[in-house]
């Protein structure tokens, strides 16, 4: 099964940030804004855990959860979310499982060299658990506040 407008959102099960085992369904009844990003203290990962944090009181609003899936390990994640008070669950995907799942396992090059990694992308899912919106290869800046009205759009219209 892989991720499609439309349809169930693949479930899964990771280790997160707290130390507990989280599946995709343990969210049921809520909104569920599932972000992809390639590395934790990274720049722009940062940058848009960041924005996802400060911006966080507002997604609690409209019913919805954040979490951040990348490749790190836990001790990392907690690091990170420590490091910048990140109020939202980072989960491991150390086996990138999830990712291929959600298509965002992908050949990328950087300063000439390829290798496999996360595309930067986000997905919002309903509170049925159907997958209603996607974006895939994000640009940092200005995203959060996208995702934020098109959830803020969707709770509306319910």
């Amino acid at each position: 099964m892989t991720a499609v407008i439309g349809q169930p959102a693949p479930d899964f099960t990771l280790p997160a940030s707290n130390g507990e085992m989280v599946s995709l369904s343990d969210f049921r009844g809520q909104y569920v804004i599932l972000y992809f990003y390639p590395k934790d203290m990274t720049p722009g990962c940062t940058a848009e855990a960041c924005d996802f944090r400060d911006r966080y009181e507002r997604f609690n609003e409209l019913n919805a959860v954040i979490l951040g899936v990348s490749t790190d390990p836990v001790k990392r994640h907690e690091t990170f979310v420590e490091k910048y008070e990140l109020p939202f669950l980072l989960l491991s995907d150390e086996q990138h499982q999830v990712a291929e799942l959600y298509g965002v396992w992908k050949k990328k090059r950087n300063f000439g060299k390829e290798y496999m990694g996360i595309e930067r992308s986000t997905f919002i899912i309903a509170p049925d658990g159907t997958l209603v919106k996607e974006w895939r290869g994000v640009k940092v800046k200005g995203h959060v506040d996208e995702a934020l009205a098109q959830v803020a759009r969707l709770a509306s219209s319910r």
